[in-house]
């Protein structure tokens, strides 16, 4: 780029790079359209897999992202500790995941929504980036999100319930559940709708996970925590052996499933979560 008397503009400028050696986190929020488009309450299927199909296609385009957590209209990216995508810069870290996700949203819309045309205000999100130092504050966010979909969704359900089924208002409904522990909405829904908690879709209690799949490992007998922090120490390799498992994480599939995040099992039995090296690709059945 050739020089010029303008080019003084660049020292205004600031330099954005995240903390190195942590785990970033980007998590992205729907900008209220969802009332707009009048989503099934407590719990649309059609919104949900249509979170999932855009976040699955930028964890597909993205081979950086080593897991993606999703709940309503939310989701939150997990990159490696030795990431260095953008230099971590946060804006282009941001800007990137919000931009792409949105973008296959409403290109995959019509999919999901088929008599239902998108009109203005487009669905947008906002986003953030968070850095986390160590494996126990990665899953204890990745946690968080998951009990937080519970807490919400057990709430949602029972509230939904007492209108749609009980009749009630908003207001009464609200005013009913205040106060109320997870045990009295759990039989709240059992003795007045016959409705069991346990039977709804995992989707709706759990949340998605959107992950690659490569084949389960055994669990060990060890501490989690402390091997797992051991384990996403960077690996001294070359470019070429860099690049090798960067094109081996991007041919992986990318899949979602609806699991329990905050146990041992599920982190023990894919270590490539936590290390970033991709694991083995499973055998065609």
């Amino acid at each position: 780029m050739a020089n010029s008397r303008f080019e003084y503009v660049k020292a205004f400028e600031q330099t954005d790079n995240l903390l190195p050696n942590t785990w970033v986190v980007v998590r992205i929020d729907g900008r209220g359209f969802t009332n707009k488009y009048n989503f099934e309450k407590p719990n649309d299927r059609r919104a949900l897999d249509l979170m999932n199909a855009a976040a699955k296609a930028v964890v597909t385009d993205l081979p950086d992202i080593t897991i993606g957590y999703g709940v309503s209209d939310e989701y939150s990216f997990v990159f490696h500790k030795t990431c260095t995508l953008f230099e971590r810069r946060a804006s282009k870290l941001v800007s990137t995941i919000v931009s792409t996700f949105t973008a296959y949203y409403v290109h995959l819309w019509s999919t999901y929504f088929p008599q239902t045309p998108l009109s203005t205000p487009l669905p947008s999100f906002d986003g953030r980036a968070v850095c986390y130092p160590s494996v126990q504050n990665l899953r204890d966010y990745m946690s968080w999100r998951q009990v937080d979909c519970h807490i919400n969704n057990l709430y949602n359900t029972t509230f939904w319930s007492l209108i749609q089924l009980g009749g009630m208002s908003a207001t009464e409904a609200e005013k009913f559940l205040a106060g109320t522990l997870s045990a009295d909405k759990n039989e709240i829904m059992f003795s007045k709708f016959h409705l069991n908690y346990n039977n709804e879709p995992e989707i709706f209690k759990k949340g998605s996970v959107v992950f690659r799949d490569y084949e389960l490992v055994e669990p060990g007998t060890h501490n989690v925590a402390e091997a797992a922090d051991d384990l996403a120490e960077p690996v001294k390799q070359s470019k070429t052996q860099e690049e090798g498992d960067r094109k081996r994480r991007a041919k992986a599939r990318v899949m979602v499933d609806h699991l329990d995040i905050i146990k041992d099992d599920f982190w023990d039995r894919r270590p490539w979560l936590l290390s970033n090296k991709p694991g083995k690709v499973p055998k065609q059945t």
